[in-house]
């Protein structure tokens, strides 16, 4: 119970900041739509990439000891972007919108401490590991679908290798494999920069929250239960088959049942790919986690 309780209380406020961000845009309509996205430009390129290079680079992360599980972080993410294909034809879905949520789920902001509280502060750094790995395969994979068949972006495609959220994962592996730990005032500079952008993103969310119509809650359901429901299907199959030990399991099938990440929410308005239909998407999807979290840390528990 008291599992349950911790869940929802990292749930809460994620509506509590999108309910504020909401009631801003409600009492300043349009104006409050373009100060937002001059804010999601700022969170894409300077905050989120901050906050997943000073994760990568701080002294608690270890690259070797966690590639098994990388791997596994990569293959559920995939896995779970060519599952949610189908469906998204099947119902009849702009797969750019519908598919990169399905392969970024929250691991950040509830994945971190979700994991820590169900098997120890020991497990933070496998908890960064499939942060990066969830971010390697969105910003490579991800944006290429969000790119595809779009006549008005014409990117190389090595282009998202120089993208800041790539730049940062690059340099932060880079970091940990040379054995330099990043400390002291500019390290703590960067990571509250970094931190920022969780309720910004957030408060975001809520501002594109007031152009949802209810025709988008149908596309929010659909993503709220494919995205977990597709990362256990594959975590399932991938038990017993990765060399990890019983934590590094419980903490794949955690991962594999997250919900999709708000920072798809920012890519989805920063390339104006349906940004209300992925808002919604994100928004059930995160309140669906009350129900499909604790399925996968029960799952996972089970492991340890």
């Amino acid at each position: 119970m008291a599992l349950v309780e911790r869940i929802i209380e990292i749930i809460l406020p994620v509506f509590f900041m999108a309910g504020i961000g909401y009631a801003y845009a409600r009492i300043r309509g349009e104006q409050a739509r373009n100060d937002i996205s001059a804010v999601n430009r700022v969170t894409m390129d300077v905050l989120c990439p901050l906050l997943v290079f000073t994760a990568l680079a701080a002294k608690d992360f270890d690259l070797a000891n966690n590639g098994f599980l990388i791997l596994g972080g990569v293959l559920i993410s995939l896995g779970s972007g060519l599952l949610a294909w189908p469906v998204a034809r099947l119902l009849g879905y702009d797969a750019r919108s519908f598919v990169p949520p399905m392969m970024y789920n929250n691991c950040g902001n509830m994945g971190l401490p979700l994991a820590v509280l169900a098997f120890g502060a020991q497990a933070l750094p496998s908890a960064v590991a499939l942060l990066m790995a969830c971010n390697l395969v969105y910003f490579s994979a991800g944006i290429k679908i969000i790119e595809s068949g779009r006549h008005d972006i014409h990117a190389s495609f090595f282009k998202f290798l120089v993208s800041p959220m790539m730049i940062a994962t690059i340099l932060g592996v880079a970091f940990s494999v040379a054995g330099i730990h990043f400390e002291g005032p500019l390290y703590t500079a960067m990571k509250l920069l970094g931190d920022t952008s969780i309720p910004i993103m957030l408060f975001a969310l809520g501002v594109r929250m007031i152009d949802v119509s209810f025709k988008s809650w149908h596309i929010g359901l659909a993503g709220a239960a494919v995205c977990p429901i597709a990362g256990l299907v594959v975590a399932w199959l991938l038990d017993g088959l990765l060399p990890l030990d019983a934590t590094q399991r419980g903490q794949m099938y955690l991962f594999a049942a997250l919900p999709p990440a708000v920072l798809a929410y920012v890519v989805a308005e920063q390339y104006n790919q349906e940004p209300e239909k992925v808002a919604a998407i994100v928004l059930l999807g995160n309140l669906c986690a009350v129900v499909f979290v604790p399925l996968g840390l029960w799952m996972g528990l089970r492991a340890v």
